[in-house]
């Protein structure tokens, strides 16, 4: 990212046996992936290091900052 907000590296995820992924930021789960977006976040996170994982954990929460997160 142009800001270098990604670099404190705000976001984690985990995924669940039953193949569901939970995408945290700053420890509080903004979304939950499963099926076939779950299965394509895995593949390209797998073969990411750690400044693109960030980057495609972003991209898969989407706009998710509005003001209206508690």
């Amino acid at each position: 990212d142009q800001r270098g907000k990604l670099d404190e590296s705000p976001f984690s995820y985990r995924a669940t046996k039953d193949g569901r992924v939970f995408i945290s930021f700053h420890d509080e789960r903004v979304t939950t992936l499963a099926g076939k977006d779950a299965d394509r976040f895995l593949v390209n996170i797998a073969s990411a290091d750690s400044k693109q994982a960030q980057l495609v954990m972003a991209k898969a929460t989407g706009h998710f900052k509005h003001g209206n997160e508690r």
